[in-house]
């Protein structure tokens, strides 16, 4: 049996009524699901479900030596890190402490600078890394996980509900549009995006905030600059008025398979004031204006 290595990247969040730093939902749920898959690999039952997918008292777990030798390995255990790039003073962190994470492994990178290659170098070797969708602060792109995966070379699994893992292989569901699901497996190592509806069983306990710590490092690789942001007006682009359509269905079907006359007028003769007029006539017969 092998032993696994999980990675999870945590950011600050940002509360969504106070504006102030939290812990990021998203990145909490990457957490609840390492936590979650290294239950089962070890073959505890599910968090919140004492009474499904654990073994019972004295009886082996399944895919052991009593099993007869399951065709697919499960790794002997599996090590979760939960990675930060940014500030490790930023009193934010400690929340995952609660959330669950003996320590906090926090890259300390220069604010305005790119955290992608500091990341890249950290996680390099694992064989799960595991973050969130987007964050909650910032440009908020979602870009990351593409992007970490484009570095390190290893297959990207986006909108992750659920995985579970195996020797050489993990195996998700992924979340699809009108409630549909997909199982899709990858080869190890691997990056997991976990969607936002994904299951969230960690609990916030204070005893675990106090025990748990918060590691300062120095980033080996620093990243460039991140280029100024430009904010700009929304440009809306003008609505197209068009006539009320008052002919019958057959007049239109007839007016769709042979030249006729649209019906308009020309004006040539009379001043500008009964031009005007007449245009202003034709907008308030086609409800176009209402004064």
């Amino acid at each position: 049996m092998t032993k696994l290595r999980i990675a999870v990247l945590v950011s600050v969040g940002v509360h969504p009524v106070s504006g102030a730093a939290r812990w990021s939902r998203n990145d909490a749920l990457a957490l609840s699901l390492a936590q979650e898959m290294v239950r089962r690999a070890a073959g505890e039952p599910a968090a919140g479900d004492p009474a499904a997918g654990g073994p019972a008292a004295g009886e082996p777990a399944a895919g052991g030596p009593a099993a007869g030798g399951s065709a697919t390995e499960t790794p002997a255990a599996a090590d979760i890190d939960v990675i930060h790039a940014g500030d490790p003073a930023e009193p934010a962190l400690r929340d995952y402490l609660a959330l669950g994470a003996a320590c906090v492994d926090a890259i300390e990178v220069p604010c305005g600078r790119d955290v992608l290659g500091a990341l890249v170098d950290r996680v390099r070797g694992y064989s799960v890394v595991l973050c969130g969708t987007r964050a909650e602060g910032g440009e908020g792109s979602g870009l990351l996980p593409y992007l970490l995966a484009q570095a390190l070379h290893v297959p990207l699994l986006p909108a992750v509900l659920t995985a579970q893992l195996h020797a050489d292989s993990v195996v998700t569901q992924q979340f699809l549009p009108k409630g549909r699901r997909r199982e899709v497996a990858s080869s190890l190592p691997a990056v997991l995006a976990v969607h936002p509806l994904a299951p969230f069983d960690a609990r916030h306990v204070y005893a675990r905030q106090r025990a748990g710590h918060v590691a300062a490092r120095v980033a080996r690789v620093v990243g460039a600059p991140l280029p100024p942001a430009r904010v700009e007006p929304a440009v809306v682009p003008p609505v197209k008025l068009a006539a009320r359509e008052s002919r019958s269905g057959r007049t239109r079907l007839l007016a769709a398979t042979t030249m006729q006359s649209r019906g308009g007028a020309v004006i040539t003769q009379g001043t500008p004031a009964e031009k005007a007029q007449a245009v202003i006539a034709y907008l308030r017969r086609h409800s176009l204006i209402d004064y």
